[in-house]
């Protein structure tokens, strides 16, 4: 009888933690997802706004997809230009923005950056009654 007692219960595995492969394999699968709605959601607003501008004035439209003596470069090569230096300025300004806040915090880890966050913000609240009744703030008064 004292050596059932004395044996170590084990937990079930759904309660186990994952093993870091499998975090991993979660959070590829997870940029991968992420990266691919966000393609999708671009592209689509990209050729939703070309072709609202084609049908709007096709005749515009057409002068500036080619180029002429008047004009040098074509307008869909000059919004590409700017799209490049535009997305090339706003990836590089999020890197060294996140890039300054990381050695501000003095941080070497994801981990220590969770930590330092959960230091200097509030704590959520994990229940689920809310702050606002909304009943109360949307009736006419």
């Amino acid at each position: 009888m004292e050596a059932a007692e004395s044996a170590p219960e084990e937990s079930p595995p759904a309660l186990e933690a994952p093993a870091p492969t499998d975090d991993r394999l979660f959070l590829l699968k997870g940029g991968i997802f992420l990266g691919s709605a966000a393609a999708a959601g671009m592209l689509a607003g990209f050729v939703t706004t070309l072709s609202l501008a084609k049908k709007k004035s096709p005749e515009w439209f057409n002068k500036g997809s080619m180029a002429t003596a008047a004009l040098p470069e074509s307008g869909s090569s000059l919004a590409l230009r700017a799209l490049g230096w535009g997305s090339l300025y706003a990836w590089c300004g999020v890197g060294v923005i996140s890039f300054a806040i990381w050695k501000a915090l003095g941080v070497h880890s994801m981990k220590d950056f969770r930590n330092k966050m959960q230091s200097i913000f509030p704590t959520i609240p994990k229940n689920s009654a809310s702050a606002v009744e909304w009943e109360e703030a949307l009736k006419p008064k």
